[in-house]
C-alpha cells in the first residue's frame, strides 16, 4: 500500500504581489507526497483566497480524503470517484491528482504527458508578469529583472494605473504586452475606452478586466473589441462554454481552478472547438506545479507559467529558466535511493 500525506510551506516572495484586489509577501502552499517505498511523487496545491480555499479547509479536506481510503486508490477511475463522494475543493484535486499521476506514470517508466495520451511539448515560453507597482519603480524593476529575455510581458493593472502603466514600461519594453485587469473595471464603456488607448501599443489581449459576474457586460464587450478579451476568474472547474464563447475570444485555464488535469484537458478542447484561443496559467507555485502545467502545453497560444520565477527560493528545482523558456530540470517523480 502506498504512503500519502501532506505537508504545507510558507513561500517567500521576491517582491510584494500586488494586483487589482490584493496584495502579499508570501504564498501558503500544500504539498501532497505518495510513496511506495521504491518511487516517490509530489502534487502541489495552491489555494485561492478569491474562491474561499483556506489553508483549514485544505487540511480538513485532505483528512477527509484519507479517512475514505485515499491511500487505497488503484487507478484514475477510482480516485476521481472518491472526488464526488467526498467535497475536495479544485486546488486539493489537483495537488492530489497530480502526485497519483506522477507516481502512475513513473511506475510505469512513461511521461505524464504518455500518461494521458498527448503530444509532449518540446519547450516551452513563458511570458514574465510584472505586479502593480509605483509608476516611476517600473523601468528600473524590468532592467533589474533583466526582463528582456522574455518574448512578451504581462502587466498587471487596476482602473487607476492602466494608462500610466503601459505608457512607463514601454519606455524600455519592445516585447508584445499581456494587460491583465483581474476584474479592476466596473463599466464595460470604461474598458472600450482603454482598449481604444491600447491599439497604439504591441498587445496581445486584455484578460479579465471585469468582475466574473457581469456577463451581459462582456457579450457587450466582445464584438465591440478591437483587440482579444481573455478570460481567467470566469473560467473555474464546470465553465459554460457556450456562454463564455459569447463573452470572450479565449479562456485562461489554470490547473489549480480546473482542479485537475483530466478537466483542464475537457475545457482546452472545448474551447478549442468554440474557436477560442487557449492559455495555459498559474498560480505562485513552486516548480511542481510548473512542472506539472508544462505537460499540458502543447498547441495552447499563450502560456504564463512564471509563478515560481518569483519566490525567493524554489525549494524543488522540477523546472528552470532559461532566455524565457521553461525547460524540465530533472524527472518530476524521483526515485528513492
Amino acid at each position: 500500500m502506498i504512503q500519502i500525506d501532506i505537508s504545507e510551506q510558507r513561500l517567500e516572495l521576491l517582491y510584494t504581489w500586488k494586483i487589482a484586489r490584493s496584495a502579499s509577501d508570501y504564498k501558503t502552499n500544500f504539498f501532497v507526497r505518495i510513496s511506495d517505498g521504491k518511487i516517490q511523487a509530489i502534487g502541489e496545491v495552491a489555494p485561492n483566497v478569491r474562491y474561499g480555499e483556506s489553508s483549514d479547509l485544505i487540511l480538513a479536506q485532505f483528512h477527509a480524503l484519507k479517512s475514505n481510503a485515499l491511500s487505497q486508490i488503484r487507478n484514475h477511475s477510482e480516485l476521481l470517484s472518491l472526488f464526488q463522494q467526498v467535497s475536495t475543493c479544485n486546488s486539493l484535486r489537483f495537488g492530489i491528482e497530480s502526485a497519483f499521476l506522477n507516481y502512475w506514470s513513473a511506475r510505469e517508466g512513461i511521461s505524464v504527458s504518455q500518461y494521458l495520451g498527448i503530444a509532449p511539448c518540446a519547450k516551452v515560453y513563458t511570458t514574465f508578469t510584472m505586479p502593480i507597482m509605483p509608476i516611476g519603480e517600473m523601468c528600473a524593476f524590468y532592467e533589474a529583472h533583466h526582463l528582456q529575455r522574455f518574448k512578451s510581458i504581462k502587466l498587471k493593472i487596476n482602473a487607476e494605473n492602466g494608462y500610466d502603466a503601459l505608457k512607463e514600461i514601454s519606455k524600455v519594453a519592445k516585447q508584445h504586452f499581456m494587460i491583465d485587469g483581474n476584474e479592476a473595471f466596473l463599466n464595460p464603456d470604461d474598458v472600450l475606452k482603454y482598449i481604444d488607448f491600447l491599439k497604439d501599443y504591441p498587445v496581445l489581449f486584455l484578460e479579465q478586466p471585469m468582475p466574473a459576474e457581469q456577463v451581459n457586460d462582456y457579450r457587450y464587450l466582445k464584438p465591440k473589441s478591437d483587440i482579444l478579451i481573455m478570460g481567467d476568474e470566469s473560467i473555474t472547474d464546470q465553465p459554460d462554454m457556450d456562454a463564455i464563447a459569447t463573452q470572450f475570444h479565449g479562456v485562461n485555464m489554470k490547473l489549480q481552478k480546473a482542479g485537475g488535469y483530466v478537466n483542464g484537458l475537457r475545457i482546452l478542447n472545448e474551447a478549442r472547438k468554440r474557436n477560442l484561443k487557449t492559455m495555459i496559467g498559474c498560480m505562485v507555485e513552486t516548480s511542481v506545479g510548473i512542472a506539472s502545467a508544462m505537460h499540458l502545453c502543447d498547441s495552447v497560444d499563450f502560456v504564463d507559467l512564471d509563478g515560481f520565477l518569483i519566490l525567493k527560493e524554489e525549494p524543488f528545482g522540477l523546472a528552470i529558466e532559461n532566455e524565457g523558456a521553461l525547460v524540465f530540470q530533472s524527472p518530476i517523480v524521483p526515485k528513492i535511493s
